[in-house]
């Protein structure tokens, strides 16, 4: 008995080595999702993020210009409000390039009336049995065309597509690479792109369905990293120095010390070069290693929000947590009182508050001024 027993207890610890060593995988930074798997909750996302290291979601937004995911809204409210960076995807049936500019305008539209953050990323998936027929330099004309449509959105875009299409059906610089090992563990395929989408059927528990998963390889995926300008607007980047009468104030250098015989006088303006950073609180660049306070110029109290108007920009807690439905209050062109110091908010970076408990990222405003539509 204690040999047979010895003999079943060995059997038992072997395959639960099998076992592990079947399931180890790549990382899970990022998850799409799809009316496949129903419905997303806060509670699934926040699952996901705390105990799996996921970190940014690619909800379906379209397909053609025929089907609208009827979850996509859906998703990405609740993934925002879990704390994940939220993207979409489109997949193409396009054969042309004006097929693809219809395409991308249908994705668009749907995306932004979902609440798909503009300077997202809203990504092409190129795969089905109509890009197949064609060839390389049809396909690579299409997905540019998308892409460049896409843009005039304010999302960002790139390429979806299987391994061994790339190279073959059409040319990918940085995109999205579909390629599933059987053990994916310590493997990083196809580094040199955005992401690595390594399985089809991860789950999740607490989570309906199976899910594709992927591993990262930069930042593209997460968040509005890049706030696109609206071209439809012309920024201005005139700063004036606040006051009517003559008063000298004081610039300073890079470095937060006072910059000696280069005081700026009162009503004068000076073209900025953007903000800098200076002990939480903000500089207007003026010159070379030469600085304002916010403080010292007529923007003091208030910014200006430097985005498309009829979209706005979301705002973010003190936890650095999106807040649903607040690029509908913080739109292009409106502007804000403030204080003049920064707060550096988890994920998201310096940000102005706005509201209590509200704060805009300082690179969605242009505390200079902004004329646009």
């Amino acid at each position: 008995m204690k040999k047979r027993l010895g003999i079943i207890l060995g059997l038992l610890i072997a395959s639960l080595f099998f076992c592990t060593q079947t399931v180890s995988a790549a990382r899970t930074d990022m998850v799409d999702v799809s009316n496949h798997n129903g419905y997303m909750t806060v509670s699934n996302f926040k699952d996901m993020l705390n105990n799996y290291g996921v970190k940014a979601v690619v909800t379906k937004i379209s397909e053609g210009n025929y089907y609208h995911d009827y979850t996509a809204a859906n998703n990405i409210s609740t993934a925002q409000q879990a704390g994940l960076y939220i993207n979409g995807y489109h997949f193409a049936r396009y054969t042309s390039v004006q097929g693809a500019i219809n395409e991308a305008d249908y994705a668009a539209s749907m995306a932004k009336a979902d609440g798909l953050p503009i300077g997202a990323a809203l990504v092409t998936d190129v795969e089905a049995q109509e890009q197949n027929g064609l060839s390389k330099s049809v396909n690579n004309a299409n997905n540019q065309a998308f892409m460049n449509e896409v843009a005039k959105y304010g999302y960002r875009s790139s390429i979806y597509t299987m391994s061994s299409w790339l190279g073959s059906k059409m040319d990918v610089g940085q995109g999205w690479i579909a390629s599933y090992p059987y053990n994916a563990a310590a493997k990083n395929w196809y580094s040199a792109h955005h992401s690595w989408q390594w399985g089809s059927t991860y789950q999740f528990q607490g989570s309906y369905g199976n899910f594709d998963v992927s591993q990262n390889y930069d930042n593209f995926f997460y968040g509005n990293q890049t706030p696109m300008p609206n071209p439809n607007s012309t920024i201005n980047n005139v700063v004036s120095v606040k006051g009517d009468s003559y008063k000298a104030f004081t610039t300073y250098k890079d470095d937060g010390q006072a910059n000696i015989g280069t005081d700026v006088i009162s009503g004068t303006s000076w073209k900025s070069a953007g903000i800098k950073v200076i002990n939480e609180k903000p500089f207007y660049i003026i010159g070379v290693d030469t600085l304002i306070p916010q403080s010292s110029s007529t923007f003091s109290n208030t910014v200006i929000v430097n985005y498309f108007s009829d979209y706005g920009v979301l705002a973010y807690n003190s936890k650095g947590n999106a807040i649903y439905d607040s690029n509908k209050i913080f739109k292009g062109g409106t502007a804000w009182r403030i204080n003049d110091k920064l707060v550096n908010l988890p994920n998201v970076g310096y940000s102005y508050e706005v509201a209590t408990d509200e704060y805009i990222p300082m690179k969605y405003v242009q505390g200079s001024g902004y004329n646009g539509k």
